[in-house]
């Protein structure tokens, strides 16, 4: 429905109340971080072979799968403790551990980033309102591959600024997705993202970042959204696997981080959004990992 609002409300979240901590199946895989304070370091290769990108593809499908079905959840009234207690029961039921599930001590399955919430939000008893967006970020665990995803969805009745907030975000990211081929470095994709933000008069937020994923979660491999040349330097090559996940800003691209150690909060705390996808390098472009399955 579209608003007649056309400019966007500066935020005022505070955090919510947990729940308990979701069980997991004993017999579903967990990935090698979890009862840990920090995830193994990772010293594999930044690019697989077909077998291993199989791999990739089938956990990033039913990410996308999950992200599709928990979206059509989101209304007013919701809670994004609501959010998680589906998307966590999806992913388990489907044979998947929920990545994100005490991921350097991250309590919750998925993350859910609201209003001025650049990332890394825990879902909790906070009510969605009508005039919202909330991002969530679905990561599976299956086979021994994660396929890592987000969405920014609108929620209600939502002004025009946000509109085109979410729908430039959405654009960026993509833009970032054509940007890669072969032989290319991996800076031209923060400078397709940023030049294209630009536009607008977006913040782009530098600090947190796309990153190479496949057996690991996090495999070092950092994909900058922003022209980060002459660094990030190092040339895609087929078979590469990692996230672009731009965050743009109505204002600052400067953030606050609350005391969990995990929600960071645009500082000005106007509106944010984000859009990721899981993508391996081709021989003449890129795939898309995290799409969900036909019909």
């Amino acid at each position: 429905m579209a608003s007649v609002l056309s400019q966007a409300p500066v935020g005022t979240l505070t955090p919510g109340a947990l729940s308990p901590e979701r069980a997991v199946p004993d017999h579903i895989e967990r990935p090698n971080y979890v009862g840990l304070a920090e995830p193994p370091k990772y010293t594999g290769p930044d690019a697989f072979d077909a077998t291993t990108v199989a791999r990739i593809r089938r956990a990033g499908q039913l990410a996308a799968d999950a992200m599709v079905a928990t979206g059509e959840l989101i209304r007013p009234g919701v809670t994004t403790d609501e959010l998680d207690a589906f998307a966590h029961d999806y992913l388990v039921r489907h044979g998947a551990y929920p990545s994100c599930l005490l991921y350097r001590g991250f309590p919750k399955s998925i993350c859910t980033s609201v209003n001025e919430v650049i990332c890394h939000g825990i879902p909790d008893s906070t009510v969605l309102n009508s005039g919202d967006i909330v991002n969530l970020d679905i990561t599976a665990f299956l086979d021994g591959a994660h396929g890592d995803h987000n969405v920014t969805f609108l929620v209600g009745d939502v002004d025009q600024e946000s509109q085109l907030l979410v729908e430039r975000t959405k654009e960026a990211m993509m833009r970032g997705i054509r940007a890669v081929k072969p032989g290319r470095p991996i800076n031209v994709i923060g400078r397709a993202i940023e030049s294209y933000a630009r536009r607008f008069k977006y913040g782009v937020v530098q600090e947190f970042i796309g990153h190479g994923v496949g057996p690991a979660f996090h495999t070092g491999l950092v994909i900058p959204h922003y022209d980060a040349a002459p660094e990030y330097s190092q040339p895609m090559e087929p078979g590469m696997v990692f996230t672009i996940e731009p965050m743009l800003t109505l204002g600052t691209r400067h953030w606050d981080m609350w005391e969990d150690g995990w929600t960071a909060v645009t500082r000005d705390r106007k509106r944010t959004a984000q859009f990721e996808h899981t993508i391996v390098v081709t021989q003449d472009g890129s795939e898309i990992l995290t799409l969900p399955s036909a019909g």
